[in-house]
């Protein structure tokens, strides 16, 4: 069995799309909230790895700096996405 998919094109009014912005842009917040604690997790780890000696003062730095790393890279993707979709919506 094959699905088939109807699109329709319904017409969206300039304030509808204005509430769809804000809608994604909350989400998009909700995202770098997330990667925020994420970062928050991995710090909180690596100080207490390093309080029981599992590694040292220049592992545990590096590791802060590799995860600060990450997360701008992955805020700076999330805010990509959400220029994107913008753009997208707002597209008469």
């Amino acid at each position: 069995m094959t699905v088939k998919l109807l699109r329709i094109n319904i017409p969206l009014t300039e304030q509808r799309r204005k509430e769809l912005v804000k809608s994604a842009k909350n989400i998009a917040e909700n995202y770098r909230v997330a990667m925020r604690n994420i970062r928050r997790d991995a710090n909180d780890e690596l100080k207490k790895k390093l309080k029981s000696s599992e590694i040292t003062e220049d592992q545990e730095k590096q590791g802060a700096d590799d995860i600060q790393k990450m997360t701008d890279k992955y805020i700076l993707e999330i805010n990509k996405a959400l220029e994107l979709k913008e753009k997208e919506i707002m597209e008469i």
